[in-house]
């Protein structure tokens, strides 16, 4: 089995065997069950093409979806008023997957290459890829943007990327951060998500492994992480986090479900308010927003994917 490939599957495996126990751990934060989308009529999904392998979704300062491929790195850009899509960036094949992406308001995207260990800069609005930066990681997963750098998780090592932005949010150098404190990391698959604080002084990053899944709040000057006062919730399969205000999203994708919390400013402490579920979910991971929506894309880890294995992106209510 080709490395990339197996480090995907190895995922699927590990994100699988705590699925049941995560529901239980939430504890009475209540339910609130996404039964349609109000107040529009754009699609509240669509398809994307056959094989794709959706996991990292971004949505921008327009109503444009921009979704990475696991297969081979495509960023795929749709518009979210009418569902429609095309590519918006060619991949660099197979082994150089795309996982987490964001964009940014110079139109810039960044893109976490997964097991390939490389970190890429592309140009939305011409799709030329314009910087490849080899991070010497094991699997480059997600990516948050802050005013003066691009952060990106390392799911099977302690530590984090700091790509330094200069002026124009231009990429300049390359930095790796060691994560240290309460940080927990596990055999495998350990870091996922990654958000900045309400407050902005900080970083918050999903640890599948800590008390049996948790956030931690990382000081981005010097890596030492905090566990976050989290109540009795917990995020054994925690992936992408949103950020909204003061309320956090965390989607737990083999749950079928996102983990809502409401934090303190300074996010050392949340509050679990609702858990959303939706029967379209198909293993949603993460999620971005646009008016009173959230998008996400259904990545399917229980399906060995093919070239004709169908994925689509959900639209649901925020909180």
């Amino acid at each position: 089995m080709a490395s990339t490939e197996r480090s995907l599957a190895r995922r699927r495996l590990l994100t699988a065997t705590a699925a049941l126990s995560g529901a239980a751990l939430l504890g009475g934060a209540g339910a609130a069950h996404a039964a349609g989308v109000r107040g529009t009529a754009w699609p509240a999904a669509f398809p994307l093409p056959d094989g794709f392998q959706p996991e990292g979704i971004t949505i921008g300062s327009r109503p444009h979806a921009y979704l990475g491929s696991l297969a081979n790195g495509d960023v795929h850009r749709v518009s979210l008023a009418t569902g429609r899509g095309s590519l918006a960036v060619k991949g660099l094949g197979e082994g150089h997957p795309t996982v987490g992406l964001k964009i940014d308001r110079h139109h810039r995207l960044f893109l976490a290459g997964g097991p390939s260990g490389e970190i890429r800069v592309a140009d939305a609005r011409t799709g030329e890829t314009e910087q490849v930066h080899a991070t010497g990681g094991v699997f480059v997963n997600d990516v948050i943007l802050t005013p003066g750098a691009a952060w990106f998780t390392d799911s099977f090592a302690p530590r984090l990327y700091k790509l330094v932005l200069g002026r124009h949010g231009t990429p300049q150098a390359l930095e790796t951060v060691p994560l240290s404190g309460d940080w927990v990391q596990g055999d495998e698959f350990t870091a996922n998500g990654i958000e900045r604080t309400p407050d902005g002084r900080a970083l918050l990053v999903v640890d599948t492994v800590a008390d049996g899944g948790g956030l931690m709040r990382v000081d981005p000057a010097t890596g030492v992480a905090r566990a976050v006062d989290l109540g009795p919730a917990r995020l054994p399969n925690g992936d992408g986090l949103l950020l909204l205000g003061r309320i956090l999203y965390a989607v737990q994708q083999r749950q079928n479900a996102i983990d809502v919390f409401r934090l303190n400013a300074a996010g050392t402490r949340g509050t679990a308010i609702a858990r959303i579920t939706d029967p379209r979910f198909r293993i949603p991971t993460t999620a971005a927003a646009w008016g009173d929506r959230l998008y996400l894309p259904n990545a399917r880890f229980d399906v060995d994917p093919t070239p004709a294995t169908d994925y689509d992106v959900v639209a649901v209510d925020r909180v």
